[in-house]
């Protein structure tokens, strides 16, 4: 570089009063990069991806576009040199540190395409202005040695988080002036010292009855193999009401300060529960140490400038995961680790070095169960992770770790599962064949306190609009998450108190909700359906199990839902042969029926994809598998309710159009609807569709909130701003 010639900057101040050299901020990002990379033995890769992420910004039109030029590639420049180098790993996570990891394509695509073998055929000028590019240093012997694709992929996913992580927080530092308030929280063994006095009370305190002291047992073994135990995976096999949700963070931060690990991260598997096992470890740990990550988070859900110290802190650690302890969704877990996104997947190499606990493990997707195990192999294997699958109705996955983790065994926490379900039997399961919508609503009118659960949203509507109105309930989907949360404190009060309280739900009901019934019927559905069902009965033991039926149907001309038929069937196979399905021998042959069919546990072919690159976008196809992977199939759109608190937000939205946090907030007042009813409100005249595409539900007769947004509506004319 001639002496006269500027130093290359890589950003400006907002009020263009301080600027960053290119170089600091590479060597920033660098060290940032490999401090990351060095919790999975990657140190030197993620310091060699940092200094090359951003030398496409030392050109002429770079350094114009910080002075109000228009944009250029920056991103190709530092892809290019890390292939010259042999290093595809790194020239993926420089390629994507902006717009995504790319697809590899084909060797024959044109520069013009956006591939990582197009990119590299791009002409992308740099003036030279910058030290030489370091050696290439030696991959991790794992990734170095491994024949398998699928190891190299998810080693690229995971250093390309520590890139796009590293340069957030150095361009943040630069741009704020001084670091932001991230990292707060207190450590493991901190944490661990608050839990074991809520531990000790259970333990020291007489056991009431026998289900108090099983479920001590539990929490026992669950201590004990917590420190003592290696690192690896292990399954958690407890009834529902067992004590598994305080047994496995207990185990979990046993485990992480036997080990020196970093974070505990809890995954659940609907948004229904997460407030509800957020709010019990707040509870327990404190509010600075547990991070809820879902939509509707309170930190999500408050203008920027109106947020509280506490709130902003978490809305920082939302980003990348830095806090302790981490509550979240299957959905945000799973498709952050198939996505190519930088702001998805910016937190995935803060999984490395943590316990993960899996609540609910049998709702992991049939469709997507190959992929998704793999994925939990990859990180025990290579990044330092214990898993915990955590459940009442434990998954038959032993084969599909030991494909994935030969040497990884399996290894039960629970002492004695069997013995746990003949003592924490509570309830009394029966058949009762094909039923009528008569005689089932006559069924229930006989009792003050009973769960129905259905499996589509219509059935619960039509049988609670046959039900008495006073103490009956809807829950579905259909109503807004504030009328669900405002019913289900309802319905907890009226069992509480003795008041009659006839419940029709679909299966939102199943996953965790704490509840207590007398009496349950379930739809035709698969075994953990039922069982899941099961628990909301009797669910604290003060009934004989004989005294608390639960009840499989199926109602007259209407067959299962297509999505759940393969459970269906896996049912019927069980109940032929086995005279009890609530034990662990029904549910493991359940599961194994269940899964018998190997193509479909990856419908869509994901790990082929990578493993033998026929994809459309062939070699290692991240973004493609990232539209592939999508838990939540069923395309939707969400519809807002000036309803309640609503109104006032609906009103905001129209007068100022959307913004994240308005649309957060909006979520407590939304459905989302599926194609069908979404054609007919249009029809009926019943949205107002604003220019942005939000859509405001204009006659709002058409909800309400006992059963939520009418399915069936007239004709009309719909208004469009």
């Amino acid at each position: 570089m001639k002496a006269a010639d500027p130093i290359p900057l890589a950003h400006i101040s907002e009020d263009e009063t301080r600027s960053q050299t290119l170089i600091d901020h590479l060597r920033g990002t660098a060290a940032l990069a490999g401090q990351f990379a060095s919790a999975f033995s990657a140190g030197a890769e993620g310091e060699f991806v940092g200094l090359l992420h951003d030398l496409g910004k030392d050109s002429p039109g770079f350094q114009h576009r910080l002075h109000g030029g228009p944009p250029v590639d920056h991103s190709t420049a530092g892809a290019q040199a890390a292939l010259q180098q042999n290093d595809p790993c790194a020239a993926f996570a420089i390629a994507g540190h902006h717009s995504g990891i790319p697809d590899g394509g084909h060797r024959q695509d044109a520069p013009d395409e956006p591939t990582l073998f197009g990119r590299i055929k791009r002409q992308v000028p740099v003036a030279g202005g910058l030290p030489p590019i370091t050696a290439r240093p030696a991959l991790p012997a794992w990734v170095a040695e491994s024949k398998d694709n699928l190891t190299t992929a998810f080693f690229t996913r995971m250093l390309f988080s520590c890139l796009v992580d590293a340069d957030f927080l150095d361009t943040e530092t630069f741009m704020n002036g001084s670091p932001a308030p991230r990292g707060a929280g207190q450590s493991i063994p901190e944490l661990l010292k608050k839990m074991k006095v809520k531990a000790d009370s259970y333990l020291t305190g007489a056991a009431s009855s026998p289900v108090g002291a099983q479920r001590n047992q539990v929490l026992q073994a669950c201590l004990e193999q917590g420190r003592t135990g290696p690192r690896g995976i292990y399954t958690l096999t407890v009834p529902t009401g067992g004590g598994k949700t305080f047994a496995s963070l207990a185990f979990a931060l046993e485990h992480a300060a036997a080990h020196g690990l970093n974070r505990v991260i809890y995954v659940i598997p609907y948004t229904s529960i997460i407030d509800q096992t957020a709010q019990t470890f707040t509870d327990l740990l404190g509010e600075e140490n547990v991070l809820a990550h879902f939509s509707t988070a309170d930190y999500k859900i408050v203008e920027k400038d109106d947020l509280t110290p506490s709130q902003y802190r978490s809305l920082l650690a939302s980003e990348n995961w830095d806090a302790p302890v981490i509550v979240t969704t299957a959905v945000q877990f799973f498709e952050s680790l198939y996505a190519n996104r930088s702001s998805r997947c910016r937190k995935l190499h803060n999984l490395a070095n943590s316990v993960l606990i899996f609540d609910e493990a049998q709702t992991l997707p049939c469709d997507y169960l190959r992929p998704c195990v793999s994925a939990i192999a990859q990180l025990v294997q290579h990044y330092g992770v214990t898993a915990v699958l955590c459940t009442a109705t434990q998954p038959d996955l032993g084969g599909l770790f030991r494909e994935f983790a030969p040497e990884q065994p399996l290894r039960e926490l629970s002492p004695d599962p069997d013995l746990l379900y003949q003592v924490l039997r509570r309830v009394t399961l029966g058949d009762l064949g094909t039923v009528s919508y008569e005689a089932l609503v006559g069924q229930l009118k006989e009792h003050e306190q009973v769960l129905c659960v259905v499996n589509r949203r219509k059935t619960a509507q039509t049988l609670f609009a046959a039900l008495p109105q006073d103490g009956s309930y809807c829950l579905t989907t259909l109503l807004c998450a504030a009328d669900r949360r405002r019913q289900l404190a309802e319905i907890r009060a009226r069992l509480e108190n003795g008041l009659p309280c006839r419940v029709v739900s679909t299966s939102l009901i199943e996953a965790g909700v704490d509840v207590d019934f007398p009496s349950a019927y379930r739809e035709q559905a698969g075994l953990d359906s039922l069982l899941q069902t099961a628990g909301r009965c009797n669910r604290n033991g003060k009934r004989l199990a004989a005294e608390s039926p639960v009840w499989l149907f199926r109602l007259e001309d209407c067959p299962a839902p297509r999505m759940i038929r393969a459970n269906v069937d896996a049912l019927a196979y069980v109940q032929q042969h086995f005279a009890r399905l609530d034990t662990p021998e029904a549910i493991l042959a359940y599961f194994r029926q269940l899964y018998a069919n190997k193509a479909s546990l990856d419908r869509h072919g994901i790990l082929p994809a990578f493993q033998k690159g026929d994809s459309p976008g062939r070699f290692f196809p991240f973004a493609w598998a990232a539209e592939q992977f999508r838990l939540i199939e069923s395309p939707t759109r969400t519809v807002y309710l000036p309803i309640g608190k609503g109104n006032a937000l609906c009103e905001q939205l129209r007068r100022q159009g959307p913004t994240r946090t308005l649309l957060r907030r909006l979520g407590l007042y939304s459905v989302n609807c599926y194609e069908a009813q979404l054609k007919s409100l249009l029809a009926a005249g019943a949205l107002e569709e604003l220019p942005g595409g939000e859509l405001l539900l204009s006659d709002e007769a058409l909800y309400s909130d006992k059963t939520g947004l009418a399915l069936a509506v007239e004709g009309g004319s719909c208004i469009i701003l």
